[in-house]
């Protein structure tokens, strides 16, 4: 009789233990496996990578306009080209560039971008001469050649170039020097830092020429 007890005792242990381990069985697979957990962890970033996934796209997407505009470059505009430089924004000056010997006086026009970003100037200035015999206005001589991206603080040169007074008499006084900068209709007005003179001319033609922007060098 006593045999008999010991070995339901036994039997209701081991079903009773059975039936634990089929419990655990079920629990452990309702749960999350450690790499799935891992894996949404780092799709959702956390604080340390921008918080929620909503925030993690606006950074792609800002990351996306960064590289636009280093594309377009300082100073672009929409399409990402460079805007045109205006008289506005340029500081424009004037030196004497005759050298002994020359056949003719040469003044340096030099144009320097000051405004802030940069921008593409090309073709011819417009310049004419202040006289006491009346404006004169110089000849464009040259190949303009292509547009030049002109960096904010960087200066281009171009070159005037006027028949030297060699005749002995009083010529034709210069007063003055105005510069109309590529496609634009406002002016600057410079001292004239040439000689002081032209000689007397027929009229047949204007003894004065300006070169292509790029002509006389560019500056640093």
């Amino acid at each position: 009789m006593r045999v008999r007890k010991l070995t339901f005792l036994t039997l209701a242990v081991a079903a009773g233990l059975s039936l634990t381990a089929c419990q655990n069985d079920d629990d452990a697979a309702g749960q999350p496996a450690p790499s799935s957990a891992s894996s949404a962890s780092s799709t959702s970033g956390g604080s340390g990578s921008g918080g929620s996934d909503q925030d993690g796209g606006k950074g792609s997407t800002g990351a996306a306009s960064g590289g636009k505009d280093t594309a377009a470059g300082s100073g672009s505009d929409s399409s990402g080209k460079a805007p045109k430089c205006t008289t506005d924004g340029l500081e424009i000056t004037a030196k004497d560039n005759f050298i002994d010997g020359d056949p003719e006086g040469t003044v340096a026009v030099g144009l320097t971008n000051g405004s802030g970003a940069d921008c593409v100037i090309s073709g011819f200035a417009g310049v004419d001469l202040k006289t006491d015999a009346g404006d004169i206005s110089a000849t464009r001589k040259g190949d303009p050649g292509d547009p030049y991206i002109l960096k904010n603080g960087k200066e281009i040169d171009f070159y005037v170039s006027y028949p030297l007074n060699e005749s002995g008499g009083s010529g034709v006084r210069i007063t003055g020097l105005v510069v109309t900068p590529p496609n634009e209709t406002k002016s600057v007005a410079l001292a004239w830092p040439g000689k002081g003179t032209l000689p007397v001319t027929d009229g047949s033609g204007s003894p004065v020429t300006v070169g292509p922007i790029g002509s006389a060098g560019q500056g640093g």
